[in-house]
């Protein structure tokens, strides 16, 4: 079991990639549970939370077309690490500005956008390294895996930044970020590819049209498409909003939220071991669905909860499901992608997947201090789950996959 669990650790690249993609990802959570804590703290207002995560996923939204031509037209390695350079100088600016007091919510959300962009270009160049990195038929695991080590950060990051942000302060939480991206930098220095970009003479836009023209003649890609978009705009929140839930609804502290965050985490490491355990048999798609009814269930049940302990264990189920749905999702939207075309579908499909967060975000931090960060979010959590039934009986084009 364990060997099937790890098989796309026996590829030298898809190692040195994971390794210094966790590091990162540990220092990316280190600063996100910092940010988030001090942008409610300077603003005293959940709408700027709603407001941080839209201008930080925007970017994404907005130029994921482009971001999946230049995956496709260049070294996808330059790419990354032109993302990461301009993310670890957006942290160390940060650390700057909270170590000489200087630090402001308009700053905040500024070097939001700016670390947006760089993602942007970055997300679509990673995911369609990852192909490259593992035999095809380890690609389901290498995904597994790949949600394993972000959501293994999540864990790591939260315990991690939250002793640095209530002991040290939370200039110490962008520094440390700082200096995590060198791992990544460095592992893709030694990473060997074997993907080379062909030369083409189309424009940018007939290049565009291209991705679009073969996501259409793929009837199964549009389902999965809308699913994205619909997964993380109602999912999602339950994360973004963590911060209310620590602060309102269980009186607690900035240590609270650590607790909460670092327990869906552990939940979503769960969730990718049981889908890196599976493998690649049939049923995927249906596993994807039945994942997003659990998803849906327990966000429910968190949000109505009162105690806190009860809570942590609808999230840690939830946390669950939601990795559970997404790897499911993500492996088969990149093996129906062939690898000329894959960052442009990887582009497409990041516009659904990650543009249903801001925009999410942004409406339900319009929401929750009208109504309440419980009842939207329960909302939220039962609409899914009766969209997930709607797919898993009826209209059953993913859940045949």
């Amino acid at each position: 079991m364990l060997s099937r669990i790890f098989t796309a650790f026996e590829s030298r690249n898809f190692r040195l990639m994971w390794a210094g993609a966790c590091t990162s990802s540990i220092g990316t959570w280190m600063q996100s549970l910092a940010q988030s804590w001090m942008v409610l703290k300077l603003s005293g207002s959940p709408f700027y939370l709603g407001l941080d995560s839209f201008l930080g996923g925007t970017p994404i939204f907005a130029l994921a077309m482009f971001a999946g031509v230049a995956a496709d037209r260049f070294d996808r390695r330059r790419v990354l690490l032109v993302s990461q350079f301009v993310q670890m100088s957006c942290a160390f600016l940060l650390a700057i500005l909270f170590a000489t007091n200087h630090a402001s919510v308009w700053q905040i959300l500024t070097l939001s956008f700016v670390v947006g962009v760089a993602q942007a270009f970055g997300a679509p160049a990673y995911q369609s390294l990852i192909p490259s990195l593992v035999p095809r038929e380890n690609l389901p695991n290498a995904i597994a895996l790949n949600s394993i080590q972000f959501n293994l950060a999540r864990v790591i990051g939260p315990v991690i930044g939250g002793f640095a942000l209530t002991s040290l302060g939370a200039a110490w939480c962008f520094g440390l970020n700082g200096l995590s991206f060198v791992a990544v930098i460095v592992s893709l220095l030694l990473i060997t590819i074997d993907f080379t970009p062909g030369k083409t003479k189309e424009t940018v836009m007939e290049s565009m049209k291209g991705g679009i023209a073969f996501i259409r003649q793929k009837p199964e890609m549009l389902p999965l498409i809308w699913v994205a978009f619909v997964c993380t705009f109602l999912g999602i929140p339950i994360i973004v909003f963590l911060p209310v839930f620590a602060k309102e609804v269980f009186g607690g502290t900035a240590a609270t939220y650590t607790l909460l965050l670092s327990v869906e985490a552990a939940g979503a490491i769960c969730g990718g071991l049981m889908v890196a355990a599976r493998g690649k048999g049939a049923g995927v798609g249906r596993d994807a669905i039945l994942a997003l009814i659990g998803l849906g269930v327990f966000e429910a049940a968190f949000a109505l909860s009162r105690n806190l302990y009860l809570g942590l264990v609808f999230l840690f189920l939830a946390g669950m499901g939601l990795i559970a749905c997404f790897s499911l999702l993500s492996s088969l939207v990149q093996m129906v992608a062939t690898d000329e075309m894959r960052g442009r579908v990887m582009s497409i499909y990041n516009v659904a997947f990650r543009g249903g967060m801001p925009i999410g975000s942004l409406i339900t931090g319009s929401l929750v201090p009208h109504l309440g960060a419980p009842l939207v979010v329960a909302v939220y959590g039962v609409v899914l789950a009766c969209l997930a039934l709607y797919l898993l009986l009826v209209q059953r084009k993913i859940a045949a996959l």
